[in-house]
């Protein structure tokens, strides 16, 4: 656990979840890692905005991060509350057992959370967009309704003195931070990784609901914000608008266009339909687009999604099993669907034995989906593909390239 004096009367407290130590939400990889990151705003009142990171529940641990920072027990007045989600509020129900008399922020829809997760039903104060708390000292909090980002409770919390946004899952990411805390400390290699971790985090929780990211952001549009401190990941004081704009970015990419990139997603039992993966992207690279390949279930669906989530196009190349899709591929497509990678331009191919079925199943799941990919028209082979069939391929992989372009292209007008 780290603390560090984000402005005046402000501070961060970090602390890390270590690489493959669990799996976020028991479903995403963390193989960098992830923070967890809550703050302190102290002015003639204290309050703690996200949860108290680095504490595990143990009195004696509490009392040391306290004395740390040099916040007394009894001084601490408020507890916001900007998302329910236990890994920002799973502190509190051993919180109240120490601290009887401090009182809740949070919003409305937080209520029955509260009550089902921690028990607490009394000294709450529910607020709402534009509401203000002020502890004192010019310290002002100002609250922004947030819902969806990603829980329907979400907030933001703005401290107006010292233009801070402390968001919780907005603008946030994977991977733990260790030296570089901030923005401007980053190394050009430590930024790529942070923009892949950010991307990644992105499409895997906040992409079924970019909607309403795009809504929340735009309710922050007037605020003037020198750091945006989030629940996860490094904290931004040299340019809080980037990670605003990455985030709308990836917002639009659900309905897409998103980069000129095709991902091609393949499984393959006996090496039939892998024996068309070469070619086919070889004749996508030929003509100018880039590829992100995946063996199915080689490959996690975190990754998958992430993967197509900045492609505008994308392969599903799956062989028969018992009539219907490859099982693995079909549970990836599934989640993927769920996510609203939306409008892609796609193409489906495969092997079977002695009966096709997976091209079948794959429409239907994506009618059933409503995610409006348009699909080229399918290729699918008994057993090992021939020579023309390769070639047949070859040339619905330059047909979605020229489709990736032309609709990448439009875009930018």
């Amino acid at each position: 656990m780290k603390h560090i004096k984000l402005k005046e009367g402000i501070l961060a407290l970090t602390a890390n979840a270590a690489p493959n130590s669990l799996l976020f939400e028991s479903m995403w990889p963390i193989p960098h890692g992830v923070s967890m990151n809550s703050y302190i705003v102290q002015g003639d009142k204290v309050a703690i905005v996200d949860g108290l990171c680095g504490w595990d529940g143990v009195p004696e641990t509490l009392f040391a991060l306290l004395k740390e920072v040099d916040i007394a027990l009894d001084q601490i007045d408020y507890v916001v509350i900007n998302h329910m989600e236990p890994d920002h509020s799973g502190w509190l129900d051993n919180f109240k057992k120490l601290r009887k008399d401090f009182k809740i922020i949070a919003t409305e829809r937080a209520l029955p959370l509260l009550n089902h997760y921690a028990g607490i039903t009394e000294h709450i104060q529910t607020v709402k967009s534009g509401d203000e708390l002020d502890l004192g000292a010019g310290k002002k909090l100002i609250f922004t309704e947030m819902p969806n980002i990603h829980w329907p409770e979400t907030m933001a919390t703005y401290e107006q003195q010292q233009r801070v946004l402390m968001p919780c899952d907005a603008f946030g990411m994977f991977g733990s931070i260790e030296s570089a805390i901030f923005d401007d400390q980053l190394s050009p290699d430590l930024q790529q990784h942070y923009e892949r971790e950010t991307l990644r985090y992105y499409s895997n929780i906040l992409g079924a609901f970019s909607l309403p990211v795009q809504k929340g952001v735009a309710k922050l549009a007037d605020l003037q914000m020198d750091v945006i401190a989030p629940g996860h990941g490094i904290i931004w004081r040299d340019n809080p608008q980037h990670i605003v704009e990455e985030f709308m970015r990836y917002a639009r990419y659900s309905k897409g266009p998103a980069k000129e990139i095709i991902t091609v997603l393949w499984s393959s039992m006996y090496g039939a339909t892998e024996m068309a993966i070469q070619p086919l992207v070889q004749a996508i690279e030929e003509s100018g687009v880039a590829t992100h390949v995946h063996r199915i279930p080689d490959t996690h669906v975190s990754y998958v999604i992430q993967s197509v989530w900045e492609s505008s196009g994308v392969v599903i190349a799956t062989p028969t099993y018992e009539y219907k899709m490859f099982p693995a591929m079909h549970a990836v497509l599934d989640e993927l669907f769920k996510k609203k990678a939306l409008n892609r331009k796609a193409f489906s191919l495969g092997s079977y034995g002695w009966s096709g079925g997976a091209q079948k199943e794959l429409q239907e799941l994506a009618e059933q989906s409503k995610c409006k990919w348009e699909f080229l028209e399918p290729v699918e082979f008994q057993g090992r593909p021939t020579t023309d069939t390769i070639k047949l391929i070859q040339q619905r992989g330059r047909e979605l390239a020229t489709q990736v372009k032309e609709w990448v292209a439009s875009n930018r007008k």
